[in-house]
């Protein structure tokens, strides 16, 4: 029974307290702050201490949201249309293959674990499906955790830039090879058929509406401003959270994927608005620090821990082939496109931490009856992997600009 199960707002207090006093000792071990507040979020997740409510948790999903959907939007801001030009055809030579190396790496050491260590599952087919659907989970990363890294260290340069440009891209990348390699495993797992044209038709509709409600926004936030004389501070900050919140709104309620209409809002606003270094300005001034600590204080929250049981080794194959993946993808893509040896040797650091979107992925196929039989499996080893993804993933992401003599 937890002590604050009736007060929600001493409970959200206690959590923005809880994650800023961690951050702050973290930093004083020379730790990235957010290891703090995701470190905070997990001693007071409910499946590790009676503090918070597990009632609590599960109304905490707008705060959430909201977190995500402001970081999402300055990570948008940093992709600049002239900037995309010149480096466009690199960042997505990179992004692919880093996010294809690793769905082979984690297919192929997940399959040899499960088919010749491993006595939980006697079919092949089902050993595929397991393989291939936690595979295709490798290639998201957790842009949030990256862009805190760099903020909070205000880094500066290629490495920081690129490592920006493929976190904002990865996710799209993901969510295509989630889509297609589901509608294998679903045949696999005994469905009737692979669907792949509905998959990529339903895969369209979802990428395009998105970018399209962001992009309407978007022109919307301009054509606002040029009848507003007014373009203080306090009214700039008031209508870009208002039109980011109503992006984001607006692709839920159709269904599209949500994170990339926010992406879209902040790239639209940072190449076509003529105030649109005001504008990231006063979101980094005046709210960075606070939604970073309620994002990732949460994020830890929400961990199903209790889930984890029963999977350690699966997650330990999964994080190490992972890994693996990413670092020889970005290698083998610096190489090809003939990138710095910077950019070869530390992008990968800040492409580690995994969160919200495999999660929410991992959650759909759960509710899906074609995998009522993997369901709690994946489940464990997502959020597993997830819990330390965000713990190592921010401490990597800091030594790789430290190396690259982005950070001081």
């Amino acid at each position: 029974m937890s002590f604050f199960v009736m007060n929600e707002v001493l409970s959200i207090g206690i959590l923005i307290f809880a994650g800023y006093l961690f951050g702050e000792l973290a930093d004083k071990i020379k730790l990235p702050k957010i290891s703090g507040y995701i470190l905070a979020g997990i001693l007071l997740n409910p499946d590790l201490s009676g503090i918070m409510s597990s009632q609590f948790v599960e109304q905490t999903e707008p705060l959430l949201t909201i977190s995500l959907s402001i970081i999402t939007f300055s990570i948008g801001g940093s992709l600049s249309i002239s900037k995309l030009k010149e480096v466009g055809r690199k960042v997505l030579t990179l992004t692919v293959l880093e996010a294809l190396f690793a769905f082979f790496a984690v297919f192929v050491f997940m399959f040899g674990v499960l088919y010749f260590f491993s006595s939980q599952f006697d079919s092949l087919f089902v050993i595929l499906a397991l393989s291939l659907v936690l595979a295709s989970l490798a290639a998201p990363t957790d842009p949030s955790a990256t862009i805190a890294v760099i903020h909070e260290y205000k880094s500066k340069g290629e490495v920081s830039s690129t490592m920006l440009e493929i976190a904002a891209f990865d996710d799209i990348i993901g969510i295509i090879l989630y889509s297609l390699v589901t509608a294998f495993a679903v045949f696999f797992m005994g469905g009737e058929e692979i669907e792949i044209g509905a998959q990529m038709v339903d895969l369209g509709i979802n990428i395009g509406g998105a970018i399209l409600v962001g992009g309407v926004i978007g022109g919307l936030f301009v054509l606002i401003l040029k009848f507003i004389s007014n373009q203080s501070e306090g009214t700039l900050i008031v209508l870009t959270i208002g039109l980011i919140l109503l992006s984001y709104g607006i692709s839920e309620y159709f269904g599209f994927e949500s994170l990339l209409s926010t992406i879209a809002l902040g790239m639209v606003i940072a190449n076509f608005s003529p105030v649109h270094e005001k504008v990231f300005q006063l979101i980094d001034r005046y709210t960075d620090e606070l939604i970073f600590v309620i994002f990732f204080t949460l994020s830890g929250m929400n961990l199903q821990i209790a889930s984890i049981t029963g999977s350690y080794v699966m997650i330990v194959v999964y994080i190490i082939a992972r890994m693996i993946g990413k670092y020889m993808g970005i290698y083998a893509g610096s190489h090809l496109m003939h990138s710095s040896p910077k950019i070869k040797k530390y992008t990968a650091g800040g492409l580690i931490p995994q969160g919200g979107v495999v999660i929410g992925l991992a959650l759909l196929l759960a509710k899906d009856p074609a995998f009522k039989e993997l369901s709690s499996t994946i489940m464990g080893v997502v959020i597993g992997a997830a819990l330390i993804h965000e713990l190592i993933g921010p401490v990597l992401s800091k030594y790789s600009l430290k190396k690259a003599g982005e950070i001081e």
